[in-house]
């Protein structure tokens, strides 16, 4: 706990990380807040006139139905952020146990998991999410799939090259000469001494979870209506781009925020944890 708060002290010492965190903060809140805020529901169609310009009653306007645009952009925040680090938690879990263990383990599984990893890192997203949505099907599932496989190799190829730094310490030699068992030494020894650079990496893949999502919902392959994403808000306006461009230009904003935001707070997060980084 001590180690959790000087590092947290150390993270809020960086400016752009404390602006990172404000404007996180405030827009998960007020996701969060949306369904009991006086802005009507993402999915209230005629709350206001078609194609209404934003005013002081309607902040961001009002789509083709007359629905409410800031309701379905706090919405598209839940669903897009929600989506993007639950995906990228269970892929980065997964892919920080397989390159311990093959690492560690032997060098013939090293190497296949590292060649795996190179498959991976062949498919463009895109292609990957045309192929996982024709052997699935739109929609959420679909979108997890897609960034937990792009977000997977990448967590493998840094939780190893951090495993090969740790593995020839001498604790760890001290323990495999005394008896202790392989997973324990994985547990005990191993992975605390990988898990700031599995942190680190975990911020810098929910931005690109991010960007993968909104990518595959703006192609109309990821979240599907009637609930809203980030992506598929700003393919909905799309059409309505000349006549009502309100209805791109605050899902833009507010992804490239988030995204903006994510990347900072990962850039502070590995200079305090990495201060060679700074230079």
């Amino acid at each position: 706990m001590k180690g959790a708060a000087a590092l947290l002290r150390a993270l809020m010492h960086e400016r752009l990380t404390r602006w990172a965190v404000v404007v996180l903060l405030i827009l998960l809140a007020a996701s969060l807040l949306a369904p009991v805020l006086p802005i009507g529901r993402p999915d209230q169609i005629g709350f206001g006139m078609r194609l209404s310009p934003p005013s002081w009653l309607v902040p961001f306007g009002c789509d083709q139905l007359g629905r409410p645009v800031l309701a379905r952009v706090l919405q598209g925040i839940q669903t897009t952020f929600l989506l993007s680090t639950v995906a990228v938690l269970v892929a980065g879990a997964l892919g920080a146990l397989v390159a311990m263990a093959t690492t560690y383990g032997h060098p013939t599984a090293d190497e296949v998991a590292s060649r795996g990893a190179d498959i991976l890192f062949s498919f463009p997203p895109i292609l990957l999410g045309i192929l996982v949505v024709a052997v699935i099907a739109p929609g959420m599932l679909s979108a997890m799939v897609v960034i937990a496989f792009i977000t997977f190799p990448t967590m493998l190829r840094v939780i190893r090259a951090a495993t090969l730094s740790v593995m020839k310490r001498d604790f760890v030699v001290v323990a495999e000469i005394v008896g202790v068992s392989f997973p324990r030494r994985l547990l005990v020894h191993i992975l605390p001494n990988v898990v700031e650079a599995f942190t680190v990496q975990i911020i810098y893949s929910i931005s690109v979870g991010m960007i993968v999502e909104s990518g595959l919902s703006f192609l109309g392959i990821g979240v599907q209506p009637p609930l809203a994403s980030l992506g598929s808000l700003l393919r909905d306006g799309l059409p309505y781009i000349e006549v009502a461009p309100w209805l791109t230009l605050g899902p833009g904003l507010t992804l490239a925020a988030a995204i903006m935001a994510v990347n900072l707070l990962g850039d502070g997060l590995r200079r305090v944890v990495d201060p060679a980084s700074r230079a």
